[in-house]
């Protein structure tokens, strides 16, 4: 069974969704594979991974609200060594993963009609975040 692996580079300008479905069905299309499971990891404890609509951007807006109820900034944590919103950040990729495994069939992600995968960045300073590819297929 071969094995394709790749790393996507995503620039971010602070706290956001960043949707990378494209970049991944782009690389997908180009390793051959027909059927089998393409695993992804955000390499940063400060940034995350999710799938959720790509289709009305007040989803995201509303998830990104949702994640500052659930860890806010603020003076309460004991971490604090890159500033106010590096504890939040490490607490809010805890909270929705660093890792996503999806199918592959026909040569495609079989995600639904209305899923994406996106980079959930969480820190308030711009970044250059890494996503690690595994495929494993036929």
């Amino acid at each position: 069974m071969p094995h394709h692996t790749h790393v996507i580079e995503v620039s971010t300008n602070g706290p956001g969704l960043h949707d990378v479905t494209r970049d991944v069905a782009d690389w997908l299309g180009k390793t051959q594979i027909k059927a089998g499971l393409l695993t992804l990891l955000c390499r940063h404890t400060s940034a995350s991974l999710i799938i959720t609509e790509n289709a009305s951007t007040a989803v995201q807006r509303d998830t990104l609200r949702w994640l500052d109820r659930l860890a806010p900034q603020g003076a309460h944590y004991e971490h604090d060594d890159e500033g106010p919103d590096d504890m939040p950040a490490h607490l809010k990729s805890a909270l929705t993963g660093v890792s996503l495994a999806v199918p592959v069939s026909a040569g495609q992600m079989m995600l639904g009609t209305w899923q994406g995968l996106f980079l959930a960045e969480h820190r308030a300073r711009p970044h250059r975040r890494e996503i690690a590819l595994h495929l494993a297929g036929d």
